[in-house]
């Protein structure tokens, strides 16, 4: 290597080696994945099945709840997942595009973390399993939900269609699906 260019490498390695952002994480409560070996592969089953057909979800804002916190967590964990590198290039931009429609329709802001969507819709899931539409409200804080928790359970209990998150849930779904070892063959 030519002393010209010594300086310049020095300069790309430590660049390289600078501050990188944060990478953000999100999970799933203990009680969302009861049962279930993998919560991805779960959240994926769930979600492709409930956003498939929106009358499994209408008048039954607690579904919705869990169905929506499973696809925010979709939305972080495919991407940045190393065990599912071989998904299609595509799978990313569908989950950015799927998560502002829900978002929209739920009137969450884009900047909202991922874990506090997850979090509050998980809560309020809880709590209208357990007949108590107040504290289900109150688990929708105006810092996450600006429209108020009211507002939020009215459209929980009525979402639109969502054919973006649909077709993610599905993709992802078969994705995951297409990517398990065959149990048959040796």
């Amino acid at each position: 290597m030519s002393k010209a260019f010594l300086p310049l490498a020095i300069l790309l390695a430590l660049g390289a080696c600078g501050p990188q952002p944060a990478q953000v994480t999100a999970s799933l409560p203990a009680d969302a994945i009861v049962g279930a070996g993998d919560p991805l592969r779960s959240a994926a089953a769930n979600t492709s099945v409930a956003f498939g057909s929106p009358r499994l979800l209408a008048g039954r804002p607690a579904d919705a709840a869990r169905a929506v916190a499973q696809m925010e967590y979709l939305a972080v964990q495919i991407p940045n997942n190393p065990r599912f590198l071989g998904l299609s290039p595509t799978t990313g931009s569908q989950l950015v595009a799927a998560r502002r429609e829900w978002r929209g329709a739920l009137g969450i802001p884009a900047e909202q973390p991922p874990q506090a969507v997850i979090d509050s819709l998980y809560a309020a899931a809880r709590a209208l399993q357990a007949g108590q539409r107040d504290a289900a409200a109150a688990a929708l804080p105006a810092s996450v939900f600006p429209q108020g928790g009211q507002t939020a359970l009215l459209r929980l209990a009525s979402l639109p269609s969502l054919p973006l998150t649909n077709d993610a849930a599905v993709m992802v779904s078969q994705s995951l699906q297409r990517s398990e070892p065959n149990p048959g063959r040796f």
